[in-house]
């Protein structure tokens, strides 16, 4: 029997990177890796978090050998909402699996847009105080999984929690979404930092998001990265920019990525371009050094080198 969805939440765009690595064109992608690239989002609070679902949509997620199994990890723990913004109702979520009730295999989610999805859960104040050794053994439960993944997109809350940053680190790579505009500038310059400077991490991706043109969103991470070099020596790199498009709302009230509901507009191709970039990026296939999800393929990988 069909359940009624709620109204979907004000989503902000990382929630929106999630639906797309899929309709970026499936044809164009280089063929399976044994070992997918793990993708972290973090959120600068103004905006972020439906870019993290537009970035699987489901043609690239067909279990056809020349394409790719995508999961997403809704890691906003207190506030969940991935599977709203995907359509989908879950009977169970990392609760049930954090209370020893399901394994994580049992609460995985195959959406209609063929992502696997690990839905958090929303309004439970303990799960957005996770401790960074329960978000460890959260990642470690990954390797548990029987399902082959291709790439792994973990859309964690914004700010720098223990848990928040423990999932940041389990990445291979690591995407911050910020805005122009000066609280979410400060923001993101705040996130890097720390992942940067105090945890060592480098593949930090920087991605502006609702700017007015790509021009704008490549000077703003000019700026941004200009700081990072002045004070911290240290550069980030750039994926591109997605523009504002009110098309990206309208998707969202009914539960559609922006390319199904409006493929020829400028997120949708914003959004494709940035899929498109994920999949070219080069593979690591080496741990390092620190807990990592699926890291025991990092491990068998790196010695069948």
């Amino acid at each position: 029997m069909n359940r009624m969805l709620p109204k979907p939440a004000a989503f902000t765009p990382l929630a929106l990177i999630a639906l797309m690595i899929a309709d970026a064109g499936a044809q164009q992608l280089p063929p399976v890796r044994p070992l997918g690239a793990v993708v972290a989002v973090s959120k600068d609070g103004l905006g972020a978090a439906s870019a993290a679902r537009q970035l699987p949509n489901g043609k690239v997620l067909v279990n056809d050998i020349n394409e790719r199994k995508l999961m997403l990890f809704d890691a906003d723990l207190g506030l969940a909402n991935a599977q709203i913004a995907l359509g989908a109702r879950a009977e169970y979520n990392l609760s049930h699996f954090l209370a020893g009730q399901k394994s994580l295999e049992e609460i995985v989610l195959k959406t209609r847009q063929g992502i696997q999805l690990i839905p958090g859960a929303s309004g439970m104040q303990e799960l957005a105080a996770l401790s960074q050794l329960q978000a460890a053994s959260i990642v470690q439960s990954f390797s548990q999984l029987g399902e082959q993944v291709d790439y792994l997109i973990v859309d964690v809350a914004a700010g720098i929690s223990p848990s928040v940053l423990a999932f940041l680190a389990a990445c291979q790579r690591r995407v911050v979404v910020v805005q122009d505009d000066p609280s979410s500038i400060a923001d993101a310059y705040g996130t890097i930092k720390v992942l940067a400077q105090e945890m060592q991490l480098d593949e930090i991706y920087l991605v502006p998001n609702m700017v007015d043109s790509q021009t704008q969103g490549w000077k703003l991470y000019q700026r941004l990265n200009d700081v990072c070099m002045r004070f911290m020596q240290k550069s980030i790199h750039y994926l591109t920019a997605i523009e504002r498009d009110e098309m990206v709302l309208t998707a969202l009230k009914k539960y559609q990525s922006v390319l199904e509901l409006a493929p020829g507009t400028a997120a949708a191709r914003d959004f494709r371009r940035l899929a498109e970039l994920c999949t070219q990026l080069r593979p690591i296939d080496h741990p390092s050094g620190g807990l990592q999800f699926f890291m025991e393929r990092l491990l068998k990988s790196s010695v069948n080198q």
